[in-house]
């Protein structure tokens, strides 16, 4: 090429004149637009307070503004499965814009005055999240005090608790199942820190550094009913970071169902015979007529590895330069999708931990059985004798198993056994030969010495229920109170769109 070919050379500039390939669509569009559901609401509220926003401000006509407003009020009557957005002609708001042109031609153009069309869609997404989330902290507290509910009927109900599968401590079925309603609480409490962070406007930032139009952007976030503006014009339009923090609570709270679903599978086995779920909550085998199988639980534990997932994926793709479409066209799906899976598996897990069966007997069976009393009888020979904690810790385990081997259960060590155990060990008996050692070794008195706040006694578990009831209640206030003002302002709009039409 010579050098006047070079200087004669221009890029082709301005909008495609030809419609998108067919391998864009099938690849892009259609995606986008399986995603319109999601935004087809907050669309319209957008357009909307757009719209009512360049009234107040004088930009656009009366007429004009009639017009779009009794168009858009006539949208928002209309479900987003039966809007007609279709993938030829671009992602969800080309098929909107499409659609008001056909209607009342150029005056639809007054809706891209001062505002790109990513705009309305990042508004319509946070305006669809808000009111999931909220959802979504509600339903995860009603779980919540489902276990509440569920550790106050056993409270008094022995467990031989464990860690790494293996006998641990004599506690209760109530208490292990407080230790999931705390995460619940923490979870939730994320969920509504989050929604804070949603419930801000990117309304009048424009594409990057604003919009000569809109001199002022609180208009827009108080009528949507947003807490506040995001401050840089040009993180608002490009932001991810909250909605990495959302799918990173909802992984958190998936996570920590899987593993109560993972200890009730467990514990559900013959082999363990803990529990039972009821039969809405099992499936059967279609060649073996004995298996009942906990099917809830392979759900929930499925999801939490999706959702860890989705939080991956989304992370690996927002890892571009800034200010790329890529960073968001996926979000617009997968968030709300990610939510969506959240709530019903939260609803999944109440369900399970309502109607589960829990076989007392024979979790007291293993607890007679086993030696989940060694940690008790090596502190009371601390407490008893003054002996250091290591050498009791010696004594006691070598006395437990020499009991294993002659068949004796925990319950039955007696002081001779110690004796002998602590003579080996130390070159001396301890004296303990006669000792009734029944109230060290009895898992009920031991959990009764579990009176320290967050212990497994009664009275423990019972302040932990008052209070677990209370904060539960204080995040259900919250949310449901947030999910009010959002039907609220978003009535309040529309009927101010109303009144404009009649003015």
């Amino acid at each position: 090429m010579t050098d006047t070919a070079r200087a004669r050379r221009t890029r082709p500039e301005g909008f495609p004149e030809n419609g998108p390939a067919p391998e864009l669509i099938r690849s892009g569009f259609e995606l986008e637009n399986a995603d319109a559901a999601f935004l087809h609401h907050g669309l319209n509220l957008a357009d909307v307070a757009h719209v009512l926003d360049l009234s107040r401000r004088g930009l656009v006509p009366p007429e004009a503004c009639r017009t779009l407003l009794a168009l858009l009020l006539e949208v928002v009557d209309i479900a987003p499965e039966e809007f007609p957005y279709d993938p030829v002609h671009g992602e969800p708001y080309n098929s909107r814009e499409r659609y008001f042109v056909s209607r009342i031609g150029d005056t639809a153009g007054w809706l891209h005055a001062g505002r790109p069309r990513r705009e309305a869609a990042r508004i319509a997404l946070r305006l669809h999240l808000r009111r999931q989330l909220a959802r979504l902290v509600v339903d995860t507290v009603a779980a919540g005090l489902t276990m509440v509910d569920r550790a106050e009927e056993h409270a008094e109900t022995l467990l031989p608790d464990q860690t790494y599968l293996q006998q641990a401590q004599p506690s209760t079925f109530g208490h292990y199942l407080l230790s999931f309603a705390y995460s619940v609480v923490r979870d939730s409490r994320r969920l509504l820190d989050e929604l804070g962070w949603i419930s801000r406007s990117p309304g009048g930032a424009g594409c990057v550094n604003g919009t000569r139009l809109l001199d002022d952007r609180d208009p827009i976030a108080d009528a949507l009913g947003f807490d506040d503006v995001i401050p840089h014009t040009r993180d608002a339009m490009w932001q991810v970071d909250a909605l990495i923090h959302v799918l990173a609570s909802t992984a958190s709270l998936l996570s920590n169902f899987s593993k109560l679903a993972e200890d009730l599978e467990i514990f559900s086995s013959s082999e363990f015979d803990f529990v039972d779920l009821a039969d809405g909550y099992s499936r059967s085998s279609i060649l073996m007529p004995q298996k009942r199988n906990p099917y809830a639980l392979a759900i929930i534990r499925g999801a939490s590895g999706v959702m860890i997932g989705r939080l991956t994926g989304f992370l690996a793709v927002t890892k571009s330069p800034s200010a790329r479409s890529d960073n968001l066209i996926f979000a617009y799906g997968e968030v709300p999708r990610a939510l969506d899976l959240a709530q019903r598996i939260t609803t999944l897990t109440g369900g399970v931990v309502a109607t589960l069966s829990v076989n007392a007997e024979r979790m007291r069976d293993e607890l007679d059985r086993g030696y989940t009393q060694a940690t008790d009888l090596a502190e009371h020979l601390v407490q008893r004798l003054g002996v250091d904690y290591r050498s009791a810790y010696v004594v006691v385990g070598n006395t437990v198993r020499q009991a294993a081997r002659d068949g004796v259960p925990g319950s039955a060590i007696t002081g001779e056994m110690v004796d002998a155990q602590a003579l080996r060990h130390t070159g001396r008996s301890w004296g303990l030969a006669g000792t009734d050692l029944s109230a060290v070794l009895d898992p009920q008195q031991i959990v009764a010495t579990r009176r320290a706040e967050g212990g497994a006694a009664p009275d423990a578990v019972a302040a932990m229920v008052r209070d677990l009831r209370a904060d539960l209640g204080t995040l259900a206030d919250e949310a449901s109170a947030r999910l009010a003002a959002f039907e609220t302002v978003e009535a309040d709009l529309l009927g101010r769109a109303r009144d404009a039409l009649r003015t």
